[in-house]
């Protein structure tokens, strides 16, 4: 299994189920192992997040390890450290890296020298430990992720590059609806489309006819702010969403959440105590480098 969870496809088919299945397990409290006594994970936060902080943090303390937060003002990254010697560092601290940054190849160069596990917790060019919670919430609506049409409605940004590397992995067909000039990365949709129906559509209503599950988000990610006006006058306004689908959206924009959409706040959870490191791989003089359990 691999040691870093950088992207989707970094795992298997099989693998990915795996993880599925153990969530659950530790949701109908039927898995109370605490393979994280002693460990801990450090984590980055060049981006600020509530959810992804929360999840990891209550995940880590459930599996038993300890996780430490890091802000930008609390590690040299913010003051221009190269990527290389912090990775180095904290593999002599910690057992496990969890990072939420802009640039994706910060994440793939702190796995490429870092002597412990890392997790991608987020960066501009994709977000998997978030579409890897949608999809348990799929699977405890629905029994399974395979055989459902999907529809991503919004930007072409790091949550649908997310969805299409989910539909490489198993399968699954996909529609994703974005206003022109708010494309998805060529590279992933082309390699998705490969094994599995992926379009890319830009009328809303098309992508969401059909389709058992409907992910959408902000109007503007974390970064963008300032194009929101833009945004909301270019992008659709409303999707009309009948009862028996599964909607998957942020909890700000529902002003609360219910249903399936509150189960995907707690799959949040559970997804990221699963990307976790387990105690068990290879190791160096200072610190070891697990698997994902």
């Amino acid at each position: 299994m691999p040691t870093d969870f950088l992207a989707i496809p970094d795992f298997t088919r099989e693998q990915l189920d795996g993880l599925f299945g153990l969530a659950e397990r530790m949701r109908a409290g039927t898995y109370d192992k605490k393979p994280l006594k002693g460990k801990s994970l450090a984590m980055i936060f060049m981006k600020a997040s509530t959810r992804t902080r929360v999840s990891f943090e209550v995940g880590t303390f459930q599996l038993g390890g300890h996780a430490l937060f890091l802000s930008p003002r609390d590690v040299q990254l913010g003051r221009g450290e190269p990527i290389a010697d912090t990775a180095r560092v904290l593999s002599r601290y910690v057992d496990g890296i969890m990072i939420r940054t802009f640039a994706h190849q910060d994440v793939e160069e702190l796995a490429k020298y870092a002597d412990v596990p890392v997790i991608n917790g987020l960066t501009d060019l994709l977000h998997p430990c978030q579409v890897l919670a949608d999809l348990l919430t799929v699977r405890a609506e629905f029994g399974s992720v395979t055989n459902k049409k999907y529809a991503w409605i919004g930007d072409g940004n790091n949550m649908a590059n997310s969805w299409i590397n989910a539909a490489y992995r198993f399968g699954f067909d996909l529609d994703i609806a974005c206003p022109e000039g708010y494309e998805p990365a060529d590279h992933l949709l082309a390699r998705a489309q490969k094994v599995a129906r992926v379009r890319v559509v830009r009328d809303p209503m098309e992508a969401a006819r059909g389709a058992h599950v409907v992910n959408t988000d902000v109007w503007a990610s974390m970064g963008q702010e300032q194009e929101q006006k833009d945004r909301e006058h270019r992008a659709v306004r409303q999707v009309e969403i009948p009862e028996h689908r599964v909607v998957c959206v942020e909890r700000k924009d529902l002003g609360g959440a219910t249903g399936a959409a509150a189960r995907q706040r707690q799959d949040e959870v559970e997804a990221h105590v699963r990307a976790l490191p387990s105690p068990h791989g290879r190791s160096n003089s200072s610190a070891r480098r697990g698997t994902p359990v």
